[in-house]
């Protein structure tokens, strides 16, 4: 089967993949072009690259950091910078997020330490009137 060449906008960026036509969009955006460690330097030339140290101001973190420290929501730290940043992005473009549209955003990412309910805890926080104290907050 030959190959395609697909151009779209990601994240306010052209880009372009070549790909068989029987793969997803799904499939080009996990992995072909969101996974860092699948991405060779080269790719990120001209790109504006931010990882969870360029999210805080020097030495103040982002509110999103800050409230994953005060929620408990880090435990080894493994899965936090994805998560973070996950979550960054997820809201910058759904400000007034539902803990389910919360969790069905970070489904993505993989945590073996806790259940998630903290980490959930965390991002709802940052959203105006749906912190992590709310009634019914508990699970989704």
């Amino acid at each position: 089967m030959t190959d395609l060449a697909v151009a779209l906008i990601l994240n306010g960026r052209p880009c372009e993949v070549r790909t068989p036509a029987h793969r997803t969009l799904l499939e080009i955006l996990r992995d072909d072009l969101g996974a860092s460690c699948l991405v060779l330097a080269p790719r990120a030339a001209g790109c504006q690259v931010t990882t969870v140290r360029g999210l805080g101001d020097g030495d103040r973190l982002h509110p999103l950091q800050e409230a994953f420290v005060t929620q408990g929501g880090i435990q080894c730290g493994f899965c936090i910078p994805g998560m973070i940043l996950t979550a960054y992005a997820f809201l910058r473009d759904h400000p007034a997020a539902s803990r389910a549209e919360i969790r069905r955003a970070i489904a993505g990412n993989l945590c073996r330490c806790t259940g998630y309910t903290k980490i959930i805890d965390a991002i709802a926080s940052v959203v105006p009137g749906r912190g992590a104290g709310e009634p019914g907050a508990a699970g989704g």
